[in-house]
């Protein structure tokens, strides 16, 4: 499952009992008990079934400062309730169809025209992009291809001062063929652009089904990283103890690296109260 197909329903069931010191204080979040050395958001698509604006206010109760993925339409309901949208979409043609594809290039350049200005309108800051998938091409020339497509989009954000963010998405669970799968890649891209206006989204759940070693690559390659989602591996799911991953081992050593930016909770609750996992995964993720 993944953000473009209909979440139709979700098991219910309990992943466990919480056995570990810090997850199991991470329940009944307030936001005064927040120790705001994270940013929270929270990715809309993962709540389709909640409208934005409960969704906005169980955010706002929670101490959550964003609501992540939202269009242009939607960013101004997130900010009636306080809240920005920290990683905004500036185009419609979604995760498969990006600027690997030279054939997008035009069409895309035309929809970040139209949508950088209206994230500066709305006080915003970091707008994604995709590689979009490969379709045949090698790593080298989808790096071309990116390149070439990204660099008019560049100027623009560059002159409204907005950061253009690729996504970093795994290739072998969810999204087969996508180009941008690898930090590397994603790094050389960055460089070959040499702007300051372009960074990454780094999706722990993507790049720790990709290739893992995820606190050291943060650590090595931070400066190239504007944004963080979460999600339990494997199954993308709460990112409690049913998982892998040690997410404040993680949270601490981005805390570590001077980030300043927002960290966007991306999994998709697999309990029947969805709210109360989104305050867990926030619990455990305020270090």
């Amino acid at each position: 499952m993944n953000r473009e197909q209909a979440i139709k329903s979700i098991a219910a069931g309990f992943a466990g009992s919480m056995v570990i010191p810090e997850i199991a204080h991470a329940m009944n979040v307030l936001p005064s008990s927040l120790r705001n050395n994270i940013n929270h958001s929270v990715c809309q698509w993962c709540y389709s079934d909640i409208p934005l604006e409960k969704l906005c206010e169980a955010a706002r109760a929670i101490g959550i400062k964003s609501i992540d993925l939202l269009k242009p339409e939607e960013w101004a309901t997130a900010q009636r309730y306080g809240l920005t949208c920290a990683m905004a979409y500036g185009s419609g043609f979604g995760l498969s169809k990006g600027f690997s594809d030279a054939s997008m290039h035009e069409a895309l350049l035309k929809d970040y025209s139209i949508n950088i200005p209206k994230a500066v309108d709305a006080g915003l800051k970091n707008v994604i992009c995709f590689s979009g998938n490969a379709n045949g091409l090698s790593y080298a020339q989808g790096l071309e291809n990116c390149a070439k497509g990204l660099t008019p989009v560049i100027k623009i954000a560059e002159k409204h001062n907005i950061t253009m963010c690729m996504e970093l998405l795994n290739s072998k669970v969810d999204h087969k063929d996508y180009q941008c799968d690898h930090t590397e890649w994603g790094v050389k891209l960055c460089d070959k652009l040499g702007s300051p206006n372009f960074k990454l989204l780094y999706d722990i759940y993507h790049m720790q089904i990709m290739e893992g070693d995820v606190i050291a690559t943060i650590r090595k390659y931070h400066p190239y990283i504007a944004h963080y989602h979460t999600g339990g591996v494997p199954g993308r799911n709460e990112i409690d103890e049913s998982q892998e991953l040690f997410y404040p081992a993680i949270m601490r050593a981005i805390v570590a690296t001077g980030f300043k930016g927002f960290v966007a909770q991306e999994f998709i609750p697999k309990r029947p109260d969805k709210i109360a996992s989104l305050t867990q995964g926030v619990g455990i993720c305020d270090i």
